[in-house]
C-alpha cells in the first residue's frame, strides 16, 4: 500500500494535470468557434466551382482536347496519397483515424501491384506513416509556424501537386482528410484529387451553354484552381476537426481525472484513518502494560 506522502504528491499531480487540461479543453474551445466558421464558410464556394467545373467537364465529353488535369494520363499504375493531419496530438484519435485510412488504401494498391508514394501534410501523419512507408515519401509539410490556414498554404501546395503531374511523377492523386461533422464526429474521407473527378450530383443545371474562350482554355485555368481551392478546403475541415477533436479529448481527460481524484482522496482518508487507528491502539496497549 502506497504511503500517505505518496498518495498526497500523486493527488497533487493528477491536481495539476487537471488543471492543464481544463485549460488545453478552452483554448481548444475558442479556437474551434473560428475553426468552423472558417471551414462552413469554404463549403459553398467549393460546391459552386465543383458545379461549374462540372457543366465545363460535360461539355468536354468526349473531345481529345481536354485538359490532362481531366482526362489524367491514360495510366493507373502510379498512385500519390496526399494524407493531412495535425501538426500535434492530444485530440484523440483524430490524426489515427486519417493515417488508418491512408494505410489501408495504399495496402490495397500495393497489394494490386500499383507503385504508392506520400505527401503528407502535418507532422502527426508523417510521424505515423514514416516507419512503414518512409521510403515512399515524397515530401512532408509541416505547418506547426502556422496559426491560421491560409489560401496561399494551400495553392503553394496545390501547385506543386499540379506540377508532379504534368511531369508524369504520378498517375493518379488520392487525397485524404477529416470532414468536420460536430465536435464528436470528424468523418475521415478520402477524394480523389487528379485527375479531377467530377461528382454528377455536383452539376447545377442541364442548360447548354456556350463560353468565350471555349471549354478546354478555361479549364486549363480553372482546373489548378479548383486543386487548390479542394485542398484549403480540406485544410480548414481539419483544422475545425482537429480542435473538435481536441476538446472532446480535453473534456474527457479532465472528467476522468477528477475521479482520479476523488479515488486517491478516499484512499488518502482511510490509509489516514486507519494509521490513526492503528497509533490509537499502540498507545492503548503500552498505557495498559504499565
Amino acid at each position: 500500500m502506497a504511503s500517505l506522502k505518496e498518495l498526497k504528491n500523486r493527488i497533487a499531480s493528477v491536481k495539476a494535470t487537471q488543471k492543464i487540461t481544463k485549460a488545453m479543453q478552452m483554448v481548444a474551445a475558442a479556437k474551434l468557434r473560428r475553426a468552423q466558421e472558417a471551414a462552413v464558410a469554404a463549403r459553398p464556394y467549393a460546391r459552386r466551382l465543383g458545379a461549374v467545373v462540372a457543366n465545363l467537364a460535360g461539355a468536354m465529353a468526349g473531345r481529345d482536347d481536354a485538359p490532362r488535369l481531366l482526362a489524367g494520363t491514360g495510366r493507373d499504375d502510379v498512385h500519390l496519397l496526399v494524407v493531412c493531419t495535425a501538426e500535434r496530438g492530444l485530440c484523440g484519435g483524430f490524426n489515427s483515424s486519417i493515417v488508418r485510412l491512408a494505410r489501408e488504401h495504399a495496402a490495397s494498391l500495393l497489394a494490386a501491384g500499383k507503385t504508392v508514394k506520400i505527401l503528407t501534410v502535418g507532422k502527426k501523419g508523417a510521424d505515423a506513416l514514416k516507419r512503414e512507408h518512409g521510403d515512399r515519401f515524397i515530401d512532408r509539410v509541416e505547418l506547426r509556424g502556422v496559426k491560421s490556414v491560409s489560401f496561399d498554404i494551400a495553392d503553394d501546395l496545390g501547385r506543386r501537386i499540379v506540377d508532379l503531374f504534368e511531369a508524369g511523377e504520378f498517375d493518379v492523386c488520392t487525397l485524404f482528410y477529416s470532414e468536420f461533422k460536430s465536435v464528436i464526429q470528424q468523418i475521415p474521407t478520402a477524394k480523389q484529387l487528379l485527375p479531377v473527378k467530377v461528382e454528377k450530383s455536383a452539376t447545377v443545371s442541364e442548360a447548354n451553354y456556350e463560353f468565350e474562350p471555349d471549354e478546354a482554355e478555361i479549364l486549363e485555368t480553372l482546373l489548378p484552381r479548383y486543386v487548390s481551392v479542394t485542398l484549403f478546403s480540406a485544410l480548414l475541415e481539419n483544422a475545425a476537426g482537429e480542435m473538435g477533436a481536441k476538446m472532446s479529448a480535453m473534456d474527457n481527460a479532465t472528467r476522468n481525472a477528477g475521479e482520479m481524484i476523488d479515488r486517491l482522496s478516499i484512499t488518502y482518508n482511510r490509509t489516514r484513518q486507519a494509521k490513526i487507528t492503528t497509533e490509537l491502539v499502540e498507545i492503548i496497549s503500552g498505557a495498559e502494560a504499565l
